[in-house]
């Protein structure tokens, strides 16, 4: 039961559920910085251990008084540990204790409260209880003094900030830890917006805070035999950034007004929590510049139904590796390849190198098997998954990398909203399209790979169901690009919404049957995908199918055309010849295997799809209706151009070929 709570805290953690309305940290609270009376402008903007090194080398005083400070703030702390460790206390002072750990971590200022939120989702090190109290480090902060922000605004933009902005709000509107915001109306246009202005004293602050501890992980590298736990496109809006009114300290951007997303009761915001997953998709799997601070306040509903998404202070990156991997792991768990799977979760960070996977496969099956049981991967439900998950870092050396443990929290926000309104919300299903156009479009080598494994599996069978599947994602994905104004977007996404638009030029009318209505066939944006460059890759794979469902068809059609004639059952010429040798001329009748019925039945599932039929049939014991399948093929193969149709004809010839050989002489 213990176990059960200390989950369910760790959870509401990673969904960031234990944020609250306030805005401000307690009054008593007061941060300490590192005033110094020296220019900082010797400071680097970005990290550089050298130039950070070669400032606060020179500064010996300053550096030790920072020390002193950090100790003497630190140290009663870690001896009230230590007495709780003595006196068996630990779980019966661990939520007082992680309040003062949240105060302390405020009051030394800007570099431990961002290791603080680090470290707020971070279950592999804190408890939860701790995580609890870290978290609220996103909105409870201390402000400092009006008229310092002022002054500061006046130094920074060269002039009073009443010249510059008509309004302004007399006292934030919110603080965080690198600085505070001020609501206002730009004096030149009237436009309203948030002024972010920066704490004095912060880059001497962060810099010299870099230095002591990269100096401690220095010494403590000198003991490698200690274990050491440091526990230190879519219609979505972004604030405009006014370059003119915005500085090193201080930031002008467009202010929008709206509500947070998660205390909407507008009818639409299932619609904006399905534009949220797709556009932070498109930052995980896509640009690989992730917002890591995406907790309720971050999102909010615009009064015109658009998503905003604020505050981009704080990010992080994602690697190539990360990227490709988290495709690949989905790729594996619909084929359940659990050992795959765990393979991929080494390379994503989730288990150690070198460490034995054998014990934590069955429990990583168990959890995908459960997962998995509702309906297939696209209706997994991402919470429950992730505390699964996360259920594992108690029992093996299993743990949530940090950069998960933001995507945790980020979906576990949106997810969360939507199932107030939505109970059957599947964000799974809603980021398949996405994932279903990366898939396809994507021009890596090892996104190519995951696509074939998709379609294909681990024994390499074409299989239907999922080609049409991922096409139906894409078909859907391409559907919303349009809808949100894919048709005034540049580059790619422009030419993947035009694909909805294009007609049925690319597929020419052929004179039907009575049974069959004269009509050109309706294609769907699959096929237009497929006929075009974007397509190739996925077309090349495709052709041994397609040549494969011709040669099926051939055959079947002489099998039906040699019946008439009444060479049904017994043998026909062929069978009076004399066996010469190795040589059966009976051989070179046409037949029709097993293997053919099912190569008929997926060209005619994936054409009935292509053409957007609904003649679709589940039934796989359903008699194949090879004439139908003839006419819809008829169709769509002269819309393949004549750059491919050469290349079905010689995969064709040679593999009719073979086959004579292999039955004649084998």
């Amino acid at each position: 039961m213990e176990e059960d709570e200390q989950l369910s805290v760790l959870m509401r953690g990673l969904r960031g559920q234990n944020l609250k309305d306030s805005t401000f940290a307690d009054d008593s609270i007061q941060l300490r910085l590192v005033e110094t009376g020296e220019s900082s402008e010797f400071l680097p903007l970005v990290y550089d251990p050298a130039t950070i090194s070669a400032y606060w080398g020179k500064r010996p005083r300053a550096v030790a008084s920072r020390v002193v400070q950090l100790l003497s703030v630190a140290g009663g702390f870690l001896s009230r540990i230590a007495g709780d460790v003595i006196n068996k206390k630990v779980k019966e002072n661990e939520v007082a204790r992680a309040i003062e750990l949240r105060e302390i971590v405020t009051s030394l200022g800007p570099a431990y409260i961002k290791l603080g939120q680090a470290l707020s989702i971070r279950p592999d090190i804190l408890s939860p209880a701790a995580m609890t109290e870290l978290q609220k480090l996103c909105d409870k902060v201390p402000s400092f003094p009006d008229d310092v922000a002022m002054a500061l605004i006046e130094e920074e933009l060269g002039k009073p900030w009443h010249e510059v902005y008509s309004e302004l709000s007399p006292s934030p509107i919110a603080a965080a830890s690198l600085g505070q915001v001020y609501k206002g109306r730009l004096k030149e246009n009237g436009d309203l917006v948030a002024v972010k202005v920066q704490r004095p004293f912060v880059l001497e602050t962060v810099t010299v805070d870099l230095f002591v501890i990269r100096n401690l992980g220095l010494f403590l590298r000198k003991f490698p035999q200690a274990s050491f736990r440091l526990m230190a496109q879519c219609i979505v809006v972004v604030p405009k950034t006014y370059q003119n009114y915005t500085s090193r300290k201080v930031l002008t951007t467009q202010w929008i007004d709206g509500e947070k997303l998660s205390q909407s009761i507008e009818s639409d915001v299932g619609e904006l929590v399905n534009v949220g997953v797709i556009c932070y998709l498109k930052q995980l799997l896509d640009t690989g510049f992730f917002h890591a601070d995406p907790h309720p306040g971050n999102m909010i509903r615009t009064p015109d139904g658009k998503l905003a998404i604020l505050d981009f202070g704080l990010v992080t990156k994602l690697t190539d590796d990360q990227k490709y991997g988290m495709i690949e792991a989905i790729a594996h768990l619909i084929h359940r390849d659990y050992d795959a799977i765990v393979k991929d979760f080494v390379k994503l960070g989730f288990i150690p190198d070198g460490v034995n996977l054998a014990p934590i496969l069955p429990v990583l099956a168990k959890v995908f098997d459960q997962a998995l049981e509702g309906g297939g991967a696209k209706n997994i439900n991402f919470q429950e998954l992730a505390a699964d998950l996360a259920q594992i870092t108690f029992d093996y050396p299993f743990r949530i990398p940090p950069y998960f443990a933001l995507i945790i929290r980020a979906i576990g926000v949106l997810e969360g909203i939507a199932l107030v309104g939505n109970p059957e919300f599947a964000i799974v299903d809603e980021a398949y399209p996405y994932i279903a156009q990366r898939l396809l479009t994507d021009e890596s080598p090892r996104l190519r790979e995951a696509l074939r494994y998709t379609i294909y599996g681990k024994t390499g069978v074409f299989d239907a169901e999922r080609f049409i599947d991922v096409m139906q994602a894409f078909d859907t994905f391409i559907t919303a690009a349009k809808s949100g104004g894919g048709e005034d977007m540049n580059g790619g996404m422009a030419e993947l919404a035009l694909m909805q638009n294009q007609t049925t030029s690319l597929v020419p009318s052929f004179p039907a049957s009575a049974s069959q209505p004269n009509q050109p066939a309706q294609t769907r944006v699959a096929l237009s995908f497929l006929l075009s460059e974007k397509g190739n890759f996925f077309r090349e794979f495709l052709l041994d199918e397609i040549v494969k469902g011709i040669d099926a068809i051939t055959r079947e059609q002489l099998v039906q055309a040699m019946a008439v004639f009444g060479f049904r059952n017994a043998p026909p010429v062929f069978g009076m010849v004399p066996t010469l040798g190795p040589f059966r001329p009976a051989a070179l009748l046409p037949s029709v295997t097993e293997e053919d019925k099912v190569i008929l039945n997926n060209v005619q599932k994936v054409i009935e799809f292509l053409t957007a039929r609904s003649s679709m049939s589940n039934n796989p014991d359903q008699v194949v209706d090879v004439s139908q399948v003839v006419r819809e093929l008829l169709p769509v193969l002269p819309g393949i151009s004549a750059t491919v149709l050469p290349e079905i004809m010689s995969r064709l010839g040679s593999r009719v070929m073979a086959r004579i050989v292999r039955d004649t002489f084998l």
